[in-house]
């Protein structure tokens, strides 16, 4: 019986957005998307999300959220390869919602477990008048869209400042890669990766059912 050749390799992406670190601020919460190229195209799942507001605990500076990833993408090539866009807003002292840091990383590469340290930033005003009144105001500097945080087009004029980081991990599978040509594997000899004949799917682990 012959085997059909696929025209298209599928990549999916399960995981959780852990949590993060913003030592100077409390009571947070984080969107997400994912950007990606002409190329590629959703198959299930959700492209965005928003967290729930979480505070730090008694013992540790860290925000837990724990929040869920699941989708599937395919593609006809890696060009375009997908990013996960983060944005993490709370309060101020006034109670208004303001951004607390963007940040941005490639969906890994290679099928298996990882895990991904995001450091976040902050666009900041130009002129102090400009960042006393956008204190007072409750009005903070933001990017209109946040994908643009993955494009890098017109970054180079915007003035940031670091501040925070998000942990999220990932479970990564591929299916048809190597059919097409591309071989993701570990570059790690001694690492090794399963393949399931019956179902085409690849990853350092095989699919567990939720």
């Amino acid at each position: 019986m012959a085997t059909s050749n696929p025209s298209v390799f599928l990549v999916t992406v399960n995981g959780q957005i852990d949590g993060a670190n913003f030592p100077e601020y409390d009571n947070l919460y984080c969107k997400y998307c994912f950007v990606y190229g002409h190329d590629w195209a959703p198959t299930s799942g959700l492209e965005e999300g928003i967290t729930q507001i979480t505070c730090k605990g008694i013992s540790s500076n860290k925000l837990i959220w724990n929040f869920p990833l699941e989708t599937t993408f395919k593609s006809t090539n890696p060009s375009g390869w997908p990013q996960l866009v983060v944005s993490v807003y709370g309060p101020d002292v006034f109670g208004n919602d303001v951004v607390r840091g963007y940040g941005a990383t490639h969906i890994p590469f290679t099928p298996g477990q990882h895990t991904r340290t995001i450091p976040m930033f902050v666009p900041e005003p130009t002129w102090r008048l400009q960042k006393f009144t956008s204190w007072l105001l409750g009005r903070r500097p933001e990017y209109t869209d946040p994908k643009v945080v993955a494009q890098g087009e017109g970054r180079e004029v915007t003035r940031v400042r670091s501040q925070g980081f998000v942990t999220v991990s990932f479970h990564i599978m591929t299916k048809d890669m190597k059919k097409l040509g591309y071989d993701t594997g570990p570059s790690n000899p001694s690492s090794t990766q399963s393949y399931s004949p019956t179902s085409g799917w690849s990853t350092e682990e095989q699919p567990y059912n939720m």
